[in-house]
């Protein structure tokens, strides 16, 4: 089967999930309310690596709904996305970055996606006018790079990202260009059976065009199985280096064994760990799936001791309104945070102090840098 092929048996609903797992009649029912308002999408390829069994398989709970997402504290854009969309699907938070949201599709829906909103639900916020992107992009010569995502922007035919890198490639200062896709772990046929998508990213970076970057997804080291390292190999023959973007999850690699054996899994595979993101506190995620910032330092410090430089190389960070922070670490009683990337340039690279204890698992959405420097 074509990897389209493959999509169409995905598990859509909680009467396939029962082929797997038994619910009581009321946990069914509400089950069914959250699916109504999240879709439920599961290939079958990841349905094969979890224990169905078991409530606490780290596999099943990333995947399958659970009742904790009835819960709605938090906010469903944590970030600011709104705030720096300058069109419908393209935001312009960081000066050298453009971000396109190409397609609200995934292979998969992660229960703690931080685009929980839109993601297989709306296509409000998804590029209707790729045109239009180009010209903003090229009326904008502080963008050196071109974020392409999503969803999942591997869901894209192979006939539109061929188009997407054309066109961003007759923009002088576009240098490279990225794409945002979880397909290595949930969908690696997408890669492994698409030889026309890898003969374009290698004619592409062989012709001295902006190089082509692929930024993964993958949370636990049982996601990295021969298909996926299959198709890290393709992507890297194509002269595509791999890079991931972990996320710290509640019941799922929140200790220490478990960043060791993903980090370490990821080097083998060839894939460079890039971030560790603390988990948005994002409605109908926050409870299920986020720990204290002051935990996460302590499990990724003790991970670390037993890393690797190649496998500790990832910041632990979170993404803020301001900014993306890195989490540095503990002094005494406080946090130290700096700000790795800011919204406005002059405030990348400020250090500042918050209370572990009042800090939690993020920092208020009221938070400034004003307010630290004015206090300090």
């Amino acid at each position: 089967m074509s990897w389209k092929e493959i999509l169409r048996h995905t598990v859509t609903s909680i009467e396939e999930i029962e082929q797997y797992v038994s619910f009581t009649a009321d946990e069914k029912k509400q089950l069914e309310e959250i699916a109504e308002i999240h879709p439920i999408r599961v290939t079958r390829h990841v349905m094969e690596l979890m224990d169905t069994q078991d409530p606490e398989d780290p596999i099943r709970k990333m995947y399958l709904p659970s009742l904790d997402e009835l819960d709605l504290s938090g906010a469903y854009d944590t970030s600011g996305e709104a705030e720096n969309t300058v069109a419908t699907g393209l935001q312009h938070k960081y000066e050298s970055t453009a971000l396109l949201l190409s397609t609200n599709v995934c292979a998969i829906y992660c229960r703690y996606c931080f685009r929980k909103r839109m993601v297989g639900i709306s296509n409000n916020e998804v590029l209707n006018q790729f045109d239009d992107a180009i010209d903003y992009i090229r009326m904008h010569p502080e963008i050196s790079n071109v974020l392409i995502s999503g969803g999942d922007s591997f869901m894209l035919d192979t006939s539109i990202i061929k188009s997407f890198l054309e066109k961003l490639s007759d923009i002088p200062h576009v240098q490279y260009i990225r794409f945002g896709t979880k397909t290595l772990a949930s969908l690696p046929q997408r890669i492994n059976e698409d030889d026309e998508l890898i003969e374009i990213l290698a004619e592409h970076n062989a012709s001295g065009k902006p190089r082509v970057y692929v930024f993964t997804h993958i949370n636990h080291s049982r996601e990295i199985v021969p298909e996926t390292i299959e198709a890290v190999n393709r992507l890297n023959s194509a002269g595509v280096t791999v890079n991931c973007q972990s996320v710290l999850l509640k019941g799922v690699n929140d200790n220490p064994e478990t960043i060791i054996d993903l980090m370490n899994a990821l080097v083998s595979a060839g894939i460079v760990p890039y971030y560790l993101f603390q988990c948005r506190p994002v409605k109908r995620v926050q409870k299920n799936f986020q720990i204290p910032i002051a935990e996460g330092i302590d499990i990724i410090e003790k991970a670390k001791q037993h890393l690797s430089g190649m496998a500790k190389r990832f910041k632990y960070a979170l993404s803020h309104n301001i900014g993306k922070i890195e989490i540095i670490g503990r002094l005494n009683d406080d946090i130290v945070f700096k700000v790795h990337d800011a919204r406005y340039t002059d405030q990348t690279g400020t250090l500042f102090l918050q209370n572990a204890e009042d800090t939690g698992g993020w920092l208020s959405s009221e938070f400034t840098l004003d307010s630290v420097i004015a206090t300090a």
